[in-house]
């Protein structure tokens, strides 16, 4: 029996790697060794980033409902006690959306809590 040399199994898992380097550039995309690098480093910053999307979504949220909150005489974290003291169950994306695309709604919601925000 002739021995194994691996010809086609050391192909295929070169070939999946190489294909998942698409878009890199010079050694990065054609030498095995560089590319396996650059892929793993790369599955990496994308599996850290997913998490920080969330992160920095909701941090955009927050600077747009507090831009909004402070142009109708409330802070940011009043507006947030309030909602929650009115039981308002509005999370902070919905209410930036409702700040930016339709300013006077979001008036709207304000007043209905200004009541119940906690006093300076």
């Amino acid at each position: 029996m002739p021995r194994a040399k691996r010809g086609f199994k050391k192909r295929q898992r070169h070939k999946k790697v190489l294909d998942r380097a698409e878009g890199f550039v010079l050694g990065r995309k054609n030498l095995f060794r560089r590319t396996a690098e650059a892929v793993d480093r790369a599955f990496g910053y994308a599996y850290r980033d997913r998490r920080a999307k969330k992160r920095d979504f909701r941090q955009l949220w927050i600077a747009r409902l507090s831009a909004a909150s402070y142009a109708n005489g409330i802070s940011y974290s009043r507006l947030i006690a309030a909602l929650k003291k009115a039981e308002i169950q509005i999370d902070r994306k919905v209410l930036s959306d409702i700040a930016i695309t339709d300013p006077s709604a979001f008036t709207q919601i304000v007043n209905q809590v200004r009541s119940m925000a906690p006093a300076n």
